[in-house]
């Protein structure tokens, strides 16, 4: 469990590499859309403080925000009740839905953003998670990991009952797209990135750079945590209006039924499926593997012939859209 909690790097890091020093295989998602911890990264020490968020009257340490089995809430007038599976989940192997996914849904950078989602879709991905139909292809990612240990133990029942708790919520935009030629330098804090101090910038080089707006905030697990996606100059426009209408279609209708935020890589035949990604929409790419599924054949058409740059220019239409 010490690994775990260090791998998540919850808490600001004491020390954390920079994007670029990660070398990937060719056929590999690329690194700025998949952050990996490296492998000296350390997390604040926990001083036993109690912290605060705005507009909340609770307080939590940092232990608390690094507990797996203690989904931390900063505004219970926000949502109906938790479920004990979303508050809580169940030693020793099912993780608090409400931890990585945040009380009332909208995740983060380095997971699904899933409030609104069909509650049978919530059910299918579980499955897929189970059976081994849906892993990672980014294997040494941490969160993917907990994921699929979650769903061989978690049971139908509590399935079914953070489902129906996720499925009746309300996405929110949390969200804001930015054009740009040029980025802040980033460091990896944790499975995503975080701007480094002193304000250094970049060229933006084709990727999509996301970043919490407050980051302290953000580790803290507030459900109402904003991101920043950025994204090339002529990004949303190029989706809209020269890429294949199919695939953009595609994209809003995923955004509109998955949730407002997230690409996902997918590894069956194509590689876009916008859902909430780690990289627009939360804003990158989501790092998924799935394996033979009814609806792959059918995105084939769609995206075998995409560039990086297109699968960049949709994820940022998707998320620059509202929920």
């Amino acid at each position: 469990m010490k690994a775990i909690l260090v791998g998540l790097g919850l808490g600001l890091a004491l020390s954390a590499a920079p994007l670029t020093t990660w070398a990937q295989a060719d056929d590999a998602p690329p690194a700025w859309a998949y952050p990996v911890n490296p492998p000296d990264f350390k997390v604040q020490p926990d001083d036993g403080a109690p912290r605060h968020v705005p507009d909340s009257t609770a307080a939590f340490t940092l232990t608390q925000a690094r507990d797996l089995f203690f989904a931390l809430d900063w505004h219970p007038s926000d949502h109906p009740p938790l479920p004990d599976i979303v508050a809580h989940g169940r030693k020793p192997d099912v993780m608090a839905c409400g931890v990585c996914h945040r009380a009332d849904g909208p995740g983060g950078p380095e997971n699904s953003g899933i409030a609104g989602l069909p509650a049978q879709y919530i059910v299918q991905q579980m499955a897929d998670f189970k059976s081994g139909a849906r892993t990672t292809s980014v294997p040494q990612r941490i969160p993917p990991q907990l994921m699929i240990k979650t769903a061989r133990g978690i049971t139908d029942t509590e399935i079914e009952q953070a489902a129906a708790y996720f499925s009746g919520l309300k996405p929110r935009a949390v969200i804001t797209v930015v054009e740009t030629a040029t980025v802040p330098k980033t460091r990896v804090a944790g499975w995503f990135l975080a701007a480094l101090p002193g304000g250094e910038m970049e060229p933006i080089a084709g990727r999509i750079i996301e970043v919490p707006e407050d980051l302290e905030r953000f580790e803290m697990r507030d459900a109402r945590s904003h991101f920043i996606a950025y994204v090339p100059p002529g990004s949303v426009d190029r989706a809209d209006n020269s890429l294949p209408p199919a695939a953009t279609e595609r994209a809003r209708h995923a955004r509109s039924a998955m949730g407002p935020n997230r690409a996902e890589w997918d590894r069956s035949p194509a590689s876009l499926d916008a859902r909430r990604a780690t990289s627009c929409g939360n804003s990158t790419i989501f790092s998924t593997a799935r394996g033979p599924v009814t609806w792959s054949p059918l995105m084939a058409t769609n995206v075998s012939k995409l560039t990086l740059d297109d699968m960049v220019a949709l994820a940022a239409y998707a998320a620059s859209l509202q929920p």
